[in-house]
């Protein structure tokens, strides 16, 4: 039994394969920060069904190509989700991101806030923020970020396999317990 996206095949494909499970390098984090700021509003699906679209024009989420994309075409683009905000966070958090590297890095920060301890048994288990994603966002704000509030840090977190949020009865929660 999956704990969401039942009956769409692209987001069972997501809960399957994807949400939960770590996302340890630079550019799948930096995607998922991106992402997470797109769903704000939405649903996620909305998000998963652009998602393809987005990736085009932000050259697969290389920072250091989308540091150079010029909003005012994809404010154009029906395929895309035509926030101006939304589409300028993820060329600033680009920016962001390279800037981070002599920090340590966007992995290094966002995996000091791992936190595995969830075991919800239904959604309503499953808090909105956490004392964690609080100051996740805090700092990824100071390092420059948009679009990164307490929920939506708490979403990355648990998109990202920081936190598995799972529902007990998923038939991939305990496959997720195990990854690294």
């Amino acid at each position: 039994m999956r704990c969401f996206g039942d009956g769409d095949p692209l987001y069972e494909a997501y809960h399957d394969t994807e949400w939960g499970r770590p996302q340890r390098t630079e550019q799948q984090l930096y995607e998922k920060v991106c992402l997470e700021g797109f769903q704000a509003g939405l649903a996620w699906i909305t998000v998963l069904r652009k998602r393809a679209a987005l990736r085009e024009v932000f050259h697969g989420f290389d920072p250091e190509l989308v540091v150079d994309v010029d909003l005012e075409p994809l404010m154009l683009d029906a395929r895309l989700i035509r926030a101006r905000a939304k589409l300028q966070a993820c060329i600033t958090n680009a920016h962001a991101t390279i800037a981070l590297r002599s920090d340590g890095g966007l992995a290094d920060l966002i995996w000091s806030y791992r936190d595995q301890a969830s075991t919800p048994r239904t959604w309503k288990d499953v808090p909105a923020t956490t004392p964690g994603s609080v100051e996740l966002s805090k700092v990824l704000k100071t390092k420059g970020f948009t679009f990164v509030g307490p929920t939506t840090a708490y979403s990355l977190m648990q998109a990202c396999g920081l936190v598995n949020d799972h529902l007990v009865t998923c038939d991939v929660r305990a496959e997720v317990e195990q990854l690294p």
